[in-house]
């Protein structure tokens, strides 16, 4: 696949920001206000309280304000990801993200501001007097060397973290891979020779840390565009550059790379040649980390050392030196001890954890969703995946632990057990789940088939599910028409390599013809109705092409009804042996995501579908990450009001009774009760549920299908399906107003499906 291939568009990327509520953030109350009660605790006069305590204590604003958990993501736009100096006002969108990441991997609350100056005394002004508003500040995208002046002067005048992470990010991350690369070839960090390409803010961070880690002054050789910074260059030199500059008669990188152990590149595409490489002392470590292209590719250096250990800024290779395996991390851990700095054995901490982690056992979900590589401890994996769930147990207690030890932490945590399983909870699996899910299906390309190929969603979704490197999509559908299509959508239909079937022309008509004719033959249906239904109907023939092993799964449900779909993948696909055909609709909110059954298939239960469906749904639920907790729902609660439906619902948990079940469930109960633990334990204490339901097993489709899309529109989540579980071949339908997003989510979950069987 092109580098062309893996990128996203720009209708792609500009169509994320603008869809909906523009931008990628909002903010949310944590607290009811529904009545003027509410109000008035909130505000005026209720407010007037906390404000008297903090005035008297400032330290109690961390227990009533939301100050503890809230990170400001700053920058003035100087020098925004590679594209330059776009000014403070182009580097939103970058410091939102930020802000986006921060939430998503840490349960911190980003806020980012974008500062409209240049003057490096303007800015730190505008800053220190913001900072009584955050727990920390995270500054971004700042030029060299303003950023150096910038950081080192709030740092001095503020009382909480400051990290500018292109700096510290960079070399925190850089440091675990070097902590195990230095381990797989026998070396130690005081011993080595290593050599530095690149002298802007993330070098001279590294160059630091790992000399505060021991590397020896001298032992550290930087250069720059103007080749290496020696003592007695004036050239080009300015006092952070000065405080590495060292005694060598190297002038260039090529002189300097010669008997090195180590190559650091933070630079520009191209720097490293392989005669550099082949100059290098035995094992080279070799972290060339420009972006988007390495000063030398992977591929460049094997082909004349196969003893080097390689890693790169690019998630296209193993060992991808990423920051996102820190900040958040980072943060998380000095705001929960309310941390005055992030200093040096903070930065340290954090390296040696996301070192120790990479040599521990991957998890079988995340090895699995590697298996295009294997994911053990070794050259070819010296720093864990982005999307590790052990990443937030591990860093945090890390660097909070050394805020304890080096005395800049302010609220000591005094049960770390209880710290790491509170962290665990922070987060809903959801996400990670999902990621490697679509990791999995990346290392194992599926051929997925977009029945309603001539709709402009399906032909971009199509071309977004190439993109992300799923597989291969099949459009069926008229090609003179999906041209044309592509055409409006200013792309060339030659280029995009899309395979498309005319269901009326293809070559399998016959093949399928007759196939679907010995299943329905008894059914009444002739063979002209079969040649018919394979020429006119594209759902049965996306079906056939995946029931004949022509495609791995399919994708449908964008211009008709849920049920005619699922009439016409049945006519072709049964249900897998020993298993129920339903719907699961994962509703996914702020702080839970819960799994509702049946929403799409089966009207009226019966007792036993109700135990089949539980159990499925629970196993569904661990796929994705949570351990199931599974309530029966009523407008019963354990025999309150017992009437033909709930009467069904006991039933069905008795019959679970009768199993030998590897989950939690109970029932029957209430929507309310399921959900708030706190209820359910005041009024039920004998429940067997340990914790709020996540999986709803639902006594009727119209319940559930309501169910799932009042909490959809009122709770404000993201609805994931409905996911078709238990045909014998992987289908799926999403519903007739899905995104472009959806119905790739959908082609991604139908391929990992056929890879379970």
């Amino acid at each position: 696949m092109s580098e062309q291939d893996k990128r996203v568009t720009e209708e792609e990327a500009l169509l994320l920001h603008s869809s909906g509520r523009p931008g990628k953030l909002e903010i949310a109350p944590t607290k009811p206000l529904t009545t003027q009660r509410d109000l008035s605790l909130a505000y005026s006069p209720g407010v007037a309280v906390p404000c008297l305590r903090i005035q008297e204590d400032p330290s109690t604003a961390y227990d009533y304000t939301a100050k503890g958990n809230i990170v400001a993501v700053i920058s003035n736009g100087t020098a925004v990801l590679g594209l330059g100096d776009l000014g403070a006002l182009a580097s939103k969108p970058v410091m939102e993200g930020k802000a986006v990441l921060f939430k998503r991997f840490a349960d911190v609350d980003g806020i980012d501001l974008e500062v409209d100056t240049s003057d490096v005394d303007e800015f730190v002004n505008c800053v220190r007097f913001l900072g009584p508003s955050f727990g920390g500040i995270n500054l971004e995208d700042i030029k060299a060397p303003d950023c150096f002046i910038i950081e080192q002067r709030l740092r001095e005048l503020l009382d909480i973290p400051v990290f500018h992470d292109d700096q510290h990010g960079t070399a925190i991350i850089a440091a675990a891979g070097l902590i195990n690369a230095l381990h797989l070839t026998g070396r130690r960090i005081e011993d080595i020779k290593m050599v530095i390409n690149g002298a802007g803010a993330a070098a001279i961070a590294c160059v630091e840390l790992f000399k505060s880690m021991g590397l020896p002054h001298d032992s550290a050789i930087l250069c720059d565009t103007k080749g290496v910074i020696y003592q007695g260059r004036t050239n080009s030199m300015n006092q952070w550059k000065s405080a590495h500059a060292v005694k060598t008669e190297a002038r260039t990188l090529a002189e300097a790379l010669e008997g090195a152990d180590v190559f650091l590149g933070l630079s520009a595409k191209g720097a490293v040649t392989q005669d550099m490489v082949r100059s290098m002392a035995a094992k080279p470590l070799i972290f060339a980390l420009a972006n988007p292209d390495p000063e030398i590719t992977p591929e460049e250096v094997r082909a004349v050392r196969s003893d080097a250990i390689i890693a790169t800024g690019r998630s296209d290779y193993p060992n991808q030196i990423n920051n996102v395996l820190g900040f958040p991390y980072i943060f998380r851990g000095a705001l929960d001890v309310r941390a005055s700095t992030i200093n040096d054995a903070m930065k340290i901490a954090a390296a040696r954890a996301i070192a120790a982690l990479a040599r521990e056992d991957v998890p079988d979900e995340v090895d699995a969703a590697y298996s295009g590589r294997r994911l053990r401890y070794g050259p070819e994996y010296i720093i864990p995946v982005p999307f590790d769930p052990r990443l937030i147990v591990t860093i945090p207690p890390a660097v909070a632990q050394a805020a304890m030890e080096s005395g800049v932490a302010r609220k000591p945590i005094i049960d770390m057990t209880g710290y790491r399983n509170g962290l665990r909870t922070r987060l809903d699996p959801t996400a990670d789940s999902l990621q490697l899910i679509f990791e999995k299906v990346k290392a194992n390309p599926r051929r997925v088939v977009f029945a309603e190929g001539e709709e402009e969603r399906a032909i971009r979704a199509a071309l977004a599910y190439r993109a992300a490197g799923y597989g291969t999509p099949i459009l069926i559908g008229r090609e003179e028409v999906i041209r044309d299509q592509l055409v409006t959508l200013g792309l060339s239909p030659e280029q995009t390599g899309l395979e498309i079937h005319n269901a009326r022309l293809s070559d399998a008509n016959r093949r399928y013809s007759d196939y679907l004719y010995r299943r329905l033959q008894r059914r009444g249906t002739l063979l002209r109705d079969c040649q018919r239904m394979v020429n006119q109907d594209r759902n049965v023939f996306a079906a056939l092409m995946v029931a004949q092993g022509d495609a791995d799964a399919m994708v449908t449900g964008l211009t008709r009804s849920f049920a005619t779909c699922y009439k016409d993948i049945t006519l072709v696909i049964d249900p897998r042996a020993g298993q129920r055909v339903f719907g699961v609709s994962v509703v996914v909110t702020r702080k839970r995501t819960v799994f509702i059954a049946d929403t799409t298939v089966n009207e009226l239960p019966t007792t036993e579908e109700l135990a089949e469906i539980a159990i499925q749904t629970a196993a569904k639920a661990r796929q994705m990450g949570h351990e199931p907790r599974v309530a029966f729902l009523s407008f019963s609660n354990f025999g309150q009001y017992m009437r033909g439906r709930a009467e069904h619902v006991r039933d069905a948990v008795a019959m679970l009774d009768q199993r030998r079940i590897d989950f939690e469930y109970d029932g029957e109960m209430s929507a309310d009760v399921a959900l708030d633990h706190d209820l359910m334990k005041r009024l039920y204490p004998f429940c067997r549920l340990s914790g709020p339901a996540n999986v709803l097993v639902m006594p009727a489709l119209h319940a559930a299908n309501i169910g799932a899309k009042l909490l959809q529109k009122m709770g404000g989540g993201q609805l994931i399906g409905p996911l078709l579980i238990g045909l014998d071949k992987p289908a799926q339908v999403v519903q007739m107003g899905a995104s472009v997003s959806d119905i790739v989510n959908a082609a991604a979950l139908a391929a990992h499906d056929s890879l379970q069987w």
